[in-house]
């Protein structure tokens, strides 16, 4: 008699998702990690090279655009302004030459009248007429050197006036690298770190190029130790991708007024409205569940 048995045989058939469309409509909405930097950083130099006087400000110190930050000594320009000025204010040649070209004029005119009656001869005339030409020609001779000097003076004035550093921008003094007696020959006296606005930078996923546009307004939540909900503005929107990574940069700027915020802080930023897409009108279809079926057959 022969056995007889039944082998099962399981038989797994799976279906896997397909996806007809590369993002969801809700995908942009998630958060990304960002960087809250300065919206600017300057190393503030001299023009011209010297020995630093007076440092007026330390680090922490706050500082608006147009502050005097520091001074170099200065005493040979200063030196150098007031003998310009003096030269550009001196009014007595050109005060005397005028009361002579006066006077020539004069005496042309009651010579001429003279020479009509044949009462003075023509050498007579032709050396008045000379001489007043001669003094016409020094009146603008001296009237020409007094403009020069005027300009002198302003050049000296802005040599004098490079010897003082104003700060650039509104900012807070991030660090100071020299201190007075110092030369400030080729490096930086103060570094300003704008904090107003700020900037924050964000590395975003390659499926969200073309949804983030300039001007698009985005949600940045600090780290817990700050907290908070801070609108920012998108201004820059990096054409570029990094092929290695698969990312863009964006980067927002951060009105902060009242400086609650800082720089160097972690966030995470939502963009927000983010415009339409033409182009994407694809469907993300339903995941099918997986179909199992098990079938028998009898082996004899």
């Amino acid at each position: 008699m022969k056995n007889r048995f039944t082998m099962p045989v399981l038989t797994i058939l799976a279906v896997m998702p397909v996806f007809s469309a590369p993002l969801c409509a809700g995908e942009l909405d998630r958060e990304l990690d960002c960087v809250i930097e300065p919206g600017m950083v300057v190393d503030l130099s001299s023009r011209v090279d010297g020995i630093l006087e007076t440092l007026h400000v330390d680090r922490g110190d706050w500082v608006v655009a147009d502050e005097e930050i520091a001074r170099l000594e200065s005493g040979a320009e200063a030196a150098a302004v007031r003998y310009a000025e003096a030269r550009a204010v001196m009014e007595a040649e050109i005060r005397s030459l005028k009361v002579s070209l006066a006077y020539g004029w004069r005496n042309r005119k009651r010579l001429s009248k003279l020479h009509k009656q044949e009462l003075v001869s023509a050498e007579e005339i032709d050396r008045v007429k000379t001489e007043t030409r001669v003094a016409k020609h020094k009146l603008q001779q001296a009237e020409e050197n007094k403009r020069l000097a005027e300009l002198e003076l302003a050049r000296a004035e802005e040599t004098l006036k490079r010897h003082t550093i104003r700060s650039p921008i509104d900012g807070v003094i991030a660090e100071r690298y020299v201190d007075p007696g110092e030369s400030v020959e080729d490096r930086p006296i103060v570094k300003i770190a704008q904090i107003d606005p700020l900037r924050v930078e964000v590395v975003v996923p390659i499926s969200k190029f073309g949804r983030i546009q300039a001007g698009q307004k985005a949600i940045v939540r600090p780290e817990a130790a700050i907290g908070g909900r801070y609108e920012s503005t998108v201004h820059i929107v990096d054409p570029i991708i990094n092929a290695a990574s698969g990312t863009f940069r964006v980067t927002l700027l951060l009105p902060n007024p009242e400086r609650k915020l800082t720089s160097g802080l972690r966030c995470e930023v939502s963009f927000q409205d983010a415009p339409a897409d033409p182009q994407d009108t694809g469907t993300v279809s339903r995941s099918a569940k997986p179909a199992v079926s098990y079938a028998g057959r009898a082996n004899r």
